[in-house]
């Protein structure tokens, strides 16, 4: 594999679903591919390139990242930029990039996180720097900011698109109040409100208490985040946890989490997902996009063979009745929502 031999495959949109955004004019790939993991200095950027390759030859237009992905913090955008510079440029106006500013992210009091106009916009250009392009897609506010203004912080995201900077706007882990409240505000300003990326799994069902319903009545999209409950929902610990997993590595997913009863609602999901065919990770991402409020689900993938199981979702994406009655007895929360407090700010 060379830089700058790319060719994209000319089937690429004959078989991927897309799906309208909200009330926008904006279509999604039912299956979007976050940066979140493995695309930090930890891995070979000859493997980024090739996942990076295979998605786009599969239809999948949108590629997420954040200003603090990495490790290091930056080095997602920043690996992302070498390949996109090499391979992508031309394909430019295929493409749905989005960032995020809201986490800690360089030194000093101006950029530990949060929602200020002076954080957020300073973030935007150091994102666009690190990626080699002039605007991105989605701009997102990736917390909520009890201690800013929320005026404040949506009147930087709408500075950001009259800047040129951004086409559109977004937030992340708002509770169904607070979004409500980024509407009506965005709304006001003449900038309205693209999107929300919210946590969703079977495993973390929050988003069902009042937040899909705010989205749905206010033409809102959603794109869920973590729909594999940090590697839970996958065959990797139907067993318990193996070495090397995410669960050992200190990252996101606590192993206290994989209790004996979680294993078995996790044992169960599965048996369900080989009736269907399915793979537990294909059968937890299709249950997700049931609801046609969701727009999009992002994806993690630390190989090309990862990120084709993860498509084979899209292959069978209806569900019965009495599947939906029979998966809410096991889909249960786990006590994996590691956002619930910015939500619930």
């Amino acid at each position: 594999m060379h830089a700058d031999d790319y060719q994209a495959d000319r089937g690429r949109y004959d078989s991927m679903t897309y799906r309208r955004c909200g009330a926008s004019g904006l279509d999604l790939p039912a299956l979007s591919l976050g940066l979140w993991h493995n695309f930090g200095d930890d891995v070979p950027l000859d493997r980024q390139r090739a996942i990076l390759r295979r998605a786009f030859d599969r239809g999948v237009t949108h590629f997420d990242l954040a200003n603090n992905y990495g490790p290091p913090y930056g080095s997602a955008e920043r690996n992302f930029g070498t390949i996109f510079a090499q391979d992508f440029k031309r394909y430019r106006d295929e493409l749905i990039l989005s960032s995020k500013a809201g986490y800690d992210m360089w030194p000093g009091p101006y950029g530990q996180g949060g929602g200020s106009r002076k954080y957020l916009l300073a973030s935007l250009d150091q994102s666009l720097q690190r990626m080699g392009v002039d605007y991105v897609d989605i701009f997102y506010s990736h917390r909520f900011d009890d201690t800013t203004p929320l005026e404040e912080t949506l009147g930087a995201l709408d500075t950001a698109v009259r800047q040129g900077k951004a086409l559109y706007v977004g937030i992340s882990s708002y509770s169904g109040e607070r979004t409500a409240e980024a509407v009506r505000i965005l709304r006001e300003l003449g900038t309205p409100l693209l999107i929300h990326q919210p946590s969703y799994s079977m495993l973390n069902r929050w988003v069902e208490e009042d937040l899909l319903d705010t989205l749905g009545m206010n033409g809102v999209g959603c794109i869920a985040f973590s729909p594999l409950a940090q590697g839970m929902l996958t065959s990797k610990y139907l067993k318990g946890v193996p070495e090397g997993s995410r669960a050992t590595q200190g990252k996101s997913l606590d192993p206290k989490l994989l209790t004996e009863e979680t294993l078995k609602h996790l044992q169960a999901l599965n048996r369900m997902a080989k009736k269907r065919g399915q793979t537990l990770a294909q059968f937890a991402l299709s249950w997700v996009l049931r609801d046609q409020r969701v727009t999009s689900v992002l994806v993690g993938a630390s190989s090309v063979e990862q990120l084709d199981d993860s498509l084979g979702a899209l292959d069978n994406l209806d569900f019965t009745d009495d599947e939906l009655k029979k998966i809410d007895k096991h889909a249960v929360d786990a006590g994996i929502n590691l956002w619930a407090k910015s939500s619930n700010s």
